[in-house]
């Protein structure tokens, strides 16, 4: 099966609008949603909550806990923290669960073996079948880290109920933090998808450096191409400079969000030509 990453290095950009365009004209039956913070392509791909096949739990990185029977209120454990998680109050050491982040330095030097550690779950993930298209999404507990773990597992939910689909659209997450790491591994194809601003210029730099990291292959769209045309020339002369592949433009249309908020196809959305001297195609994957 071949996995195409769309992402985009900044929000914004419309990198969800651009995955679900694909989803709908090439029927792609496998999908997931690997921006864990704020997922969102199943509104835009209607997936109801009936098809759910499986939901779970996502454990994070064990919290602490201090039992009181057992401190002897040495202190070395606030003094050992160094993320402020631990003050007494009322006489008793205590560990504040928000702050925590997991570390495991108060459990490792405390002499009685009075700090405890805890399951923390951070997350849900979950997997749907609807009308032979499967598609894998998790949510992120708010404030809670581990973002890059639960990404990977979503990708892990994918492979695991593959049956017979050929292609899959893996819609990423804003940025190059961990999320957008943990979704390049063992991709086939980045789509990256940018915008004519100076940000997302800047960005598009960002997520090609990052991509290159994993030596994964890369293809860009510029969308709303014609809101800013010296710009649009700026990421063109940028593309032409790196040879990278730039496989389309697509010209702002208000007609995108009005069919977006009807929850409709993109089927009666004009297709965009592709640049000169690529095949309709674009030849990327």
């Amino acid at each position: 099966m071949k996995k195409i990453l769309v992402i985009s290095g900044k929000g914004g950009t419309g990198k969800t609008t651009i995955s679900s365009t694909i989803i709908d004209i090439l029927n792609v039956k496998a999908l997931a949603d690997c921006d864990v913070d704020a997922p969102n392509l199943h509104l835009v791909n209607s997936i109801s909550e009936k098809s759910l096949i499986k939901e779970s739990q996502f454990k994070g990185m064990d919290i602490y806990k201090i039992d009181e029977s057992l401190c002897i209120n040495c202190g070395k454990c606030e003094k050992a923290c160094k993320f402020d998680s631990i003050e007494k109050i009322n006489g008793q050491f205590k560990i504040n669960p928000l702050s925590c982040e997991g570390c495991g330095v108060c459990e490792y030097i405390c002499p009685v073996n009075a700090v405890i550690p805890l399951d923390n779950y951070v997350g849900k993930t979950k997997v749907y079948n609807q009308d032979n298209k499967l598609f894998s999404t998790a949510t992120l507990s708010m404030g809670s880290g581990n973002s890059g773990k639960l990404v990977s597992q979503v990708k892990k939910n994918l492979d695991d109920n593959i049956t017979d689909q050929k292609i899959a659209i893996i819609d990423g997450s804003p940025g190059i933090g961990c999320p957008v790491i943990a979704s390049l591994a063992g991709i086939d194809l980045a789509l990256i998808v940018t915008e004519p601003s100076l940000s997302g210029l800047s960005d598009l730099k960002r997520i090609v450096k990052t991509a290159r990291v994993f030596k994964t292959k890369t293809a860009i769209i510029i969308n709303k191409a014609d809101l800013n045309k010296e710009v649009n020339l700026l990421i063109k002369s940028y593309i032409n400079a790196e040879n990278l592949i730039l496989i389309g433009e697509i010209n702002y249309d208000k007609n995108v969000s009005k069919i977006i908020n009807k929850n409709s196809s993109f089927h009666g959305l004009p297709r965009p030509a592709p640049p000169p001297g690529t095949s309709p195609g674009g030849g990327a994957a």
